[in-house]
């Protein structure tokens, strides 16, 4: 397949280093990283392919590599019928995509007021933009808990999520850091696993905090949060977290919690 665009109608390519396929539906990706990328953890930029009329088909990808690696990682679902990821699912190593070098985005430490305690809450490869904080010295630096949970429906669609939790320990940069401070709640809605349930259901029924032995609920002037899922998923937990009495932050007014609107959906 030749995904390469001319250079001469498009500057923005990068090259593909590695591609892993995770489940039949989801699969990871790293690229070279252009040398005037400048982004923070946690934000998104826009990534594609030329299409079949020559005009490029462009998706925001949350970057999944902290802003230190010297590549570029994403996490992408896998859909036969999409415009972008039918064809995004088979690029091979060598070949190359477009990237445009413009990151924003509103899951970054500072749009946070500080707090004691951090909850990353995901579904499916709204993972991605956790994947990056998790490997950021500053959300360690920053708080003394960090809760990461991540619900997919079958038990195999954590796997990306749960290696990389796994590796933090053993990371030369930030393996001390995390010590201690990691709380790591994947769950399940389909599929038997060691949790189960919605993250807005153990979030309210107090579920979380029996099982990882935290001190609930929610407060205000102790928990921060950053979500990242589909509309509906984003939609619902923002009214548990206005329930708890969070109020929701951006870049210019930081707040006790941030959503991450940009989600790539199921359309893909």
């Amino acid at each position: 397949m030749n995904v390469a665009v001319s250079a001469k109608v498009n500057p923005d390519l990068q090259t593909v280093t590695a591609v892993t396929h995770w489940t039949d539906r989801l699969f990871s990706f790293r690229v070279t990283r252009p040398q005037s990328l400048r982004f923070r953890s946690g934000e998104f930029v826009m990534i594609g392919l030329e299409g079949d009329n020559g005009k490029p088909i462009l998706r925001a990808y949350s970057i999944a590599s902290p802003a230190w690696d010297e590549e570029l990682e994403f996490y992408s679902i896998k859909v036969p019928d999409g415009p972008l990821t039918s064809k995004l699912q088979n690029v091979q190593v060598g070949e190359q995509i477009i990237l445009r070098p413009k990151p924003v985005g509103t899951l970054v430490h500072d749009a946070l007021k500080p707090g004691k305690r951090l909850w990353f809450l995901a579904t499916g490869t709204g993972f991605a933009p956790f994947a990056s904080l998790l490997r950021e010295p500053e959300t360690w630096e920053k708080y003394d808990r960090v809760v990461m949970m991540h619900t997919c429906r079958e038990a195999g669609e954590l796997e990306y999520g749960r290696k990389l939790v796994e590796d933090l320990s053993s990371d030369p940069l930030i393996g001390e850091l995390v010590d201690g401070k990691l709380h790591y709640y994947p769950t399940t809605t389909r599929d038997e696993s060691q949790y189960k349930g919605r993250i807005t259901d153990n979030l309210v029924n107090g579920q979380v905090f029996a099982d990882l032995g935290l001190e609930g609920p929610l407060l205000p002037e102790r928990d921060r949060a950053m979500v990242c899922g589909s509309l509906a998923f984003n939609k619902d937990v923002a009214a548990v977290l206005d329930g708890f009495g969070l109020e929701e932050g951006s870049n210019s007014a930081p707040g006790d919690y941030v959503i991450e609107k940009a989600f790539v959906g199921d359309g893909i």
